[in-house]
């Protein structure tokens, strides 16, 4: 009898990174019931610079990438076969020899406003305190609410929900589909609807990251990417990309499928205090969504004009 081979998931320690790469580890058993077991889908934790980094804003202590960094150089050295990522944490340029092609059916990809003093954004008092650590968020809170102030927020979900208990702000936003894969929708006390908070790009997708060169593993993966996810994320990164986006820019970025084989996406750039916005959007068919994404950031880079380097800190 042939001992069936092992793959090693690689992913951050997080509850919520955990329940994603449990999540994809599901996907890949119930796509491959004749070949593939719980026991030859092992779940490898690694611990990344970016969880190790607590008492300061990402934007300061060198970027998104450092919640990935261990994790692909784990990857290029063979120790883990696949890498599971928020893909909102992605840099938009991958290391030589590692591809994302599978994306998982993307959940809400909405903000969710907690608090116990509001009911809503617009309800909290003037002088209000919100706890983020999100450039984007900080932006879109005070070009809505100028009157409001912002804190620095690091930390798990647990974590920042704790320090909203013990009073540390009003209020806190974190993504709805976090909370939905950790059960904890009960915490939310409003979801922001899209044109009210543009999310982060590639909020509430999962990606999956190998080698280019395991063919293998790019076949087991193929049977649970979500096309119409997979879609929506590269259009919306193709815009980052062109903006040379990273947490140190406020920028957000909405994709939805119309139709049958349409994709609208809209866009904003901010200047992090909120005074400044800029907004496009487009449409363009599935084949076309990653020269819209293009397209779309150069118009914001445009509009922006010479000063867009002052909407970066």
């Amino acid at each position: 009898m042939t001992t069936p081979k092992k793959y090693k998931i690689g992913t951050r320690g997080s509850p919520l990174a955990l329940a994603q790469a449990y999540e994809t580890r599901d996907r890949l058993l119930a796509a491959h019931p004749q070949s593939l077991t719980e026991a030859s889908l092992e779940i490898v934790v690694i611990t990344t610079t970016g969880d190790q980094i607590q008492d300061r804003a990402l934007s300061e202590a060198g970027g998104k990438g450092l919640f990935v960094k261990e994790i692909e150089e784990a990857l290029r050295r063979g120790d883990i076969d696949l890498a599971v990522h928020s893909m909102k944490d992605m840099e938009t340029t991958l290391p030589e020899g590692l591809v994302i092609d599978c994306i998982l059916r993307r959940e809400d990809a909405r903000d969710a406003f907690i608090s116990a003093t509001g009911k809503s954004l617009q309800d909290l008092p003037a002088g209000s305190v919100i706890g983020t650590s999100s450039l984007r968020r900080q932006a879109q809170i005070l070009n809505r609410r100028p009157d409001l102030k912002v804190c620095l927020f690091r930390g798990a979900v647990d974590t920042r929900l704790r320090k909203l208990k013990e009073g540390q702000a009003d209020a806190t936003l974190l993504a709805c589909a976090g909370l939905r894969r950790l059960d904890k929708l009960e915490v939310i006390t409003h979801a922001l609807e899209i044109d009210d908070m543009l999310p982060a790009v590639a909020q509430g997708a999962i990606g999956i990251e190998h080698r280019a060169q395991d063919s293998e593993m790019g076949a087991l993966l193929a049977a649970i990417n979500d096309p119409g996810s997979h879609i929506r994320v590269m259009a919306e990164r193709a815009m980052l990309a062109e903006l040379d986006g990273s947490c140190r820019t406020p920028i957000a970025g909405h994709a939805l499928i119309e139709g049958a084989d349409e994709i609208f996406l809209r866009a904003s750039l901010f200047s992090p205090d909120g005074t400044e916005r800029f907004d496009v959007s487009g449409r363009s068919d599935f084949a076309g969504a990653t020269d819209l994404g293009r397209r779309l950031g150069q118009e914001l880079r445009v509009k922006a004009g010479p000063d867009f380097t002052a909407f970066q800190i």
